[in-house]
């Protein structure tokens, strides 16, 4: 199924968040998750809305950028980024031009993209899967990699390394979707063989 030809709504939601995503290390998160969601929607029997997935993957982190998220290093411990998000990301649709209707199923996809999420609809089950993808492989290295000293539980190498080894434990079971385990395989792979070599030439300390 190819995606319909882009909304004026979609490049305004695009650009917005390109402004709120910060640091700017974080929009590119956005662009890989849709694409990950097409693609395991590809595969699927059922028909997928194609608008309210792309909405969901590009509104669904608000709560994580700079400028949402608390400042403060306590209250940032404590910080519920979803529900935040769940909060403030549909008035921000509304005012990028999102059809009105498709809002609420928008927010609940959203509302179970996190691990722990039992999403009740296709799409929601599409965008919590590849939001796992995101957890695992390369890509995953980088992202928590990006984060040593600029998140609280990120303060050394070993917090990183300990992050990423949690993900390749956890993460592969909560996946739903056979395409999604499929494209996961080599991904799994690649954040094994990181964290294999990463452990053999550190010797250990990475504190």
């Amino acid at each position: 199924m190819t995606p319909p030809a882009e909304d004026s709504w979609r490049s305004t939601l695009v650009a917005r968040i390109r402004v709120e995503a910060q640091p700017p290390e974080k929009f590119s998160h956005q662009a890989r998750l849709y694409a990950l969601c097409r693609e395991i929607a590809d595969a699927q029997p059922e028909p997928v809305n194609d608008e309210i997935l792309f909405a969901a993957a590009w509104a669904h982190d608000l709560g994580v950028f700079l400028g949402h998220r608390p400042s403060e290093p306590e209250a940032l411990k404590h910080w519920k980024s979803t529900a935040y998000t769940v909060a403030h990301a549909g008035s921000m649709l509304l005012q990028c031009g999102f059809p009105a209707g498709k809002v609420d199923a928008v927010i609940e996809c959203i509302r179970t993209h996190e691990a722990a999420g039992e999403p009740s609809t296709l799409e929601g089950v599409i965008l919590r899967d590849a939001d796992l993808l995101e957890q695992l492989g390369a890509v995953a290295v980088m992202r928590t990699t990006a984060k040593i000293a600029q998140d609280t539980r990120f303060v050394t190498f070993a917090d990183a390394a300990a992050s990423l080894e949690r993900a390749l434990q956890a993460v592969p079971g909560h996946i739903r979707l056979s395409a999604t385990q499929q494209l996961a395989e080599p991904r799994i792979a690649a954040l094994r063989a990181f964290l294999d070599a990463l452990y053999a030439e550190s010797m250990g300390d990475l504190a």
